[in-house]
């Protein structure tokens, strides 16, 4: 499922095909992503549409802020928002933001892929379980672990500052099998950077990251993170954190402090604040 994932999330934002030959595009997200458990167009309106539109700030459907995210419960309540109201929600911003083309596309997505496993169904309720609705509903599950751990970290001095609420992983199996995912500050910096060049970009930037305490971590991934924080393993966690700035290294105690300060949910007047300076 990752490395499916991951595959569609770099096409949706550099496609494989020049325009005049768009309909090839189509393939990945609409013959494959349906067995993956991907509703075809929904991921590409979500992430392009309104994920990197928003940035996790509160207006972000998927925003992590209002959450305590070392709290197993408080993920919960976030991963089944997520799965009843989702799509609605999803649909009715894209509407608010007059993206009427980008709506289209999500509900005719949705009518297919709901067509799609009514007929599975009716023909043979076991196989049409097995084949869409059991990968719908892990795919979406795997879906909010990641963001939840990949938005885990925001600084409450500077909660619209990606450089101190967006993390990055290195030297990570997960970054060989999944297009180096784990460099996520860069993407969000950089939506359109090739895979390829984020290593380099990481380099590029490590100054500012010192500067800025940019949370770095090695040989985990998103999940690992995601388990540690909701078993509040925060010592366990700080252990796989980089120093960067080997002049001026934190103590485990230091970190396990920056960890659980940057994962405290912000207040309803935080969040207001940010909405209106958006």
């Amino acid at each position: 499922v990752g490395p499916f994932t991951l595959m569609l999330h770099n096409v949706c934002h550099n496609a494989l095909f020049k325009r005049k030959y768009d309909l090839l595009n189509k393939y990945i997200p609409w013959m494959v992503g349906v067995f993956f458990g991907q509703t075809p167009e929904v991921y590409f309106v979500h992430h392009i549409g309104m994920h990197h539109a928003e940035g996790n700030l509160p207006d972000d459907l998927s925003s992590t802020m209002q959450y305590q995210r070392d709290s197993f419960i408080d993920f919960t309540k976030y991963a089944g928002k997520f799965i009843l109201l989702g799509e609605l929600e999803l649909l009715s911003y894209m509407r608010r933001r007059g993206r009427k083309r980008l709506a289209r596309r999500m509900l005719i997505g949705e009518i297919f892929f709901i067509t799609l496993t009514v007929a599975a169904l009716l023909w043979n309720w076991r196989a049409g379980v097995v084949v869409f609705v059991v990968p719908a509903l892990v795919t979406r599950i795997l879906l909010m672990m990641g963001n939840w751990a990949q938005h885990a970290f925001v600084d409450p001095e500077d909660s619209a500052n990606d450089f101190r609420t967006v993390v990055t992983f290195i030297n990570s199996p997960y970054n060989r099998r999944c297009f180096n995912d784990g460099y996520h500050l860069g993407h969000h910096l950089k939506p359109n950077l090739h895979w390829l060049d984020m290593p380099a970009d990481f380099l590029d930037r490590r100054e500012e990251m010192i500067r800025q305490q940019s949370l770095v971590f090695r040989k985990i991934d998103y999940f690992m993170i995601f388990v540690l924080l909701v078993l509040k393993r925060h010592h366990t966690l700080a252990r796989f954190l980089v120093n960067l700035d080997p002049d001026n290294p934190l103590s485990e105690e230091q970190v396990v402090a920056l960890i659980k300060r940057r994962v405290k949910k912000l207040d309803a007047g935080h969040l207001a604040a940010l909405q209106s300076a958006a």
